[in-house]
């Protein structure tokens, strides 16, 4: 997360989409505390909940003894989540592009392309195992 974040809230979860309603439930209270509008809570709900299933599915391999991190960071002009799992990392310099006809078809692959199209920013560290979700207010 970018310099000067205040961490608002947090949450572990396992590893597992179970867990993703208190993610939800995160989401609704951050939103609500930020006051952000709700034209883009839909933004939010969707790439916040793509970065956690992303960190449950692939970074973690469902494997329920393994943590899912997430953080919210505010600051004056923007607010960010960051999601961390445990797992190994991954190239994200090098994602296939779900909208290529090669692709289009494929039912899995679109999870940082929504990230990425509905966030304000979005960068991965720590090899892949974490990323910051940036929304402007």
């Amino acid at each position: 997360m970018k310099e000067g974040f205040l961490i608002i809230d947090t949450l572990n979860i396992p590893a597992d989409i179970e867990a993703m309603a208190q993610v939800e439930s995160l989401i609704d209270s951050v939103c609500a505390k930020l006051g952000v509008n709700e034209d883009f809570y839909g933004n939010v709900l969707i790439a916040v909940t793509e970065a956690v299933t992303n960190a449950i599915d692939h970074g973690s391999n469902k494997n329920k003894m393994l943590d899912v991190r997430v953080l919210v960071g505010d600051e004056s002009k923007e607010f960010c989540f960051n999601v961390k799992d445990e797992g190994r990392g991954f190239d994200f310099t090098n994602l296939e592009d779900p909208t290529s006809p090669d692709n289009i078809l494929k039912e899995n692959g679109r999870g940082i392309f929504l990230m990425r199209n509905l966030a304000d920013e979005v960068v991965f560290e720590d090899g892949g195992t974490s990323v910051n979700i940036y929304f402007n207010k």
